[in-house]
């Protein structure tokens, strides 16, 4: 088939733009190919943080117990004795307000089945009084103090799991932000080393996660004093 001259030149011109078109289409696959390769390369690092705080709220059960034969006789005891422990706690600041008094609970040796008869009186009144206050260190100076009570023939019970004092942080979105911050700062820290060990620079976040925060005794001896800690998960890109 013979073509003429103009026909000839614009399938020449034709052929050019395909050839163009399939470079054109391969340096764009290659680009895309090295990019999406980069854009695998990640680090994941992890960031923390961690603050020693002061508790600032306590819970304080204060009990004792009341024992005999004769509930009026109880009765009477555990009136007068709450008001000596009450008159105590106002004496040494404690206010109204952060006392709780509750009735007190009776345990009768004649009425359960697996009773000791064999004690020498049948009922046995747990009396508790709870003070909760954000005073830690005044609650605590009063503790130290319970010794002077027993002058007035109140001996306080510790023997009771079911009453045990609490010691809580409540201050934790005060200290958030800036912790969120410092984990954050150290995961990068991290993920910056491995980069240039490894010889690459790096990029901009794939994904980030924050874990719980948590709160705990800084230690069994000292449970007024918390460690609070975060841990943040971060995944950076790598670049050449």
């Amino acid at each position: 088939m013979l073509y003429g001259k103009g026909e000839k030149m614009s399938r020449l011109k034709e052929a050019v733009v395909l050839a163009i078109a399939i470079l054109g289409l391969g340096a764009f696959l290659y680009y895309a190919m090295m990019h999406t390769k980069d854009r695998d390369r990640v680090v994941s690092v992890k960031g923390l943080s961690e603050r020693v705080v002061n508790a600032d709220f306590v819970i304080w059960p204060i009990v004792y117990k009341e024992v005999g034969n004769d509930l009026s006789v109880i009765h009477d005891a555990v009136q007068t004795k709450n008001a000596t422990l009450g008159k105590f706690l106002r004496e040494n600041g404690v206010e109204e307000s952060e006392i709780s008094w509750s009735s007190p609970e009776i345990e009768d040796a004649q009425g359960e089945r697996y009773g000791d008869n064999r004690r020498p009186f049948r009922y046995i009144a747990t009396v508790v009084t709870t003070v909760a206050s954000k005073n830690v260190d005044r609650i605590r100076d009063i503790m130290g103090k319970q010794g002077e009570l027993l002058k007035q023939g109140i001996a306080f019970s510790g023997d009771d799991y079911r009453y045990r004092k609490i010691y809580s942080f409540n201050g934790l979105n005060e200290i958030k932000p800036a912790m969120i911050d410092e984990a954050n700062k150290n995961a990068r820290a991290a993920a910056e080393k491995f980069a240039m060990d490894s010889g690459s620079k790096l990029g901009k976040i794939k994904t980030a996660t924050q874990g719980q925060f948590s709160i705990s005794d800084r230690d069994e001896n000292t449970p007024f004093i918390k460690n609070v800690r975060v841990v943040t998960n971060v995944q950076y890109f790598l670049e050449d």
